[in-house]
């Protein structure tokens, strides 16, 4: 019972966590166009969706390992269906922010499996090989914008996590200040 119940608190702040960013996303029309604080606000808001989908994935890893008292099937299914609703809708979000993290691999580099320059070359004349370069290029350029794509989702987790960081040391530095002041008091209290 104690891991059903680990489940379901997980699964409460996951869903409280989607919550968080459908307000972040209804508060994001309410600012500017552009700008450091729009631009602060969709990383927060891309930042929430990475962190929804660790989430996600926990959840996930705990239904495919029960620990504990058995789930009936018909608990198995309907827990399975409560993640993939949420998971839908980490999709949703994740998309209308072009979040790459979200999407596989082949989505963004393509099959593994495609085939090498040499064995499309032949039998081409020479404005087949021109228009093999320009399909080429064009595939390149696609993936150069894909990629493009990714950095600057990954720029934006980086800033927020720098200014997640930069809050942190500040609040460290007060609590350490704090600490020093009621050591002192203690001190002089101690010596009376």
């Amino acid at each position: 019972m104690a891991s059903s119940d680990t489940w379901i608190k997980e699964y409460n702040e996951a869903a409280r966590i989607a919550d968080d960013i459908n307000g972040m996303i209804s508060e994001r029309i309410s600012l500017p166009a552009s700008g450091p604080e729009t631009q602060r606000h969709a990383s927060a808001i891309r930042r929430k969706i990475t962190i929804l989908g660790t989430r996600l994935d926990g959840l996930q890893s705990l239904l495919s390992r029960p620990t504990g008292k058995p789930l009936t099937d018909k608990e198995m299914n309907r827990r399975k269906d409560m993640v993939a609703n949420l998971r839908s809708k980490a999709n949703q979000m994740a998309s209308a922010f072009n979040m790459s993290n979200f999407a596989n691999r082949e989505s963004l580099l393509g099959p593994e499996t495609k085939q090498d320059a040499m064995s499309r070359t032949v039998g081409l004349d020479n404005s087949g090989l021109v228009g093999l370069q320009r399909q080429i290029m064009k595939e390149q350029d696609e993936g150069l914008e894909k990629l493009e794509e990714t950095v600057m989702s990954t720029k934006h987790i980086a800033l927020a996590v720098n200014e997640e960081l930069d809050l942190h040391t500040r609040l460290i530095d007060d609590l350490d200040e704090h600490v020093d002041v009621t050591d002192s008091r203690l001190r002089v209290n101690t010596c009376y």
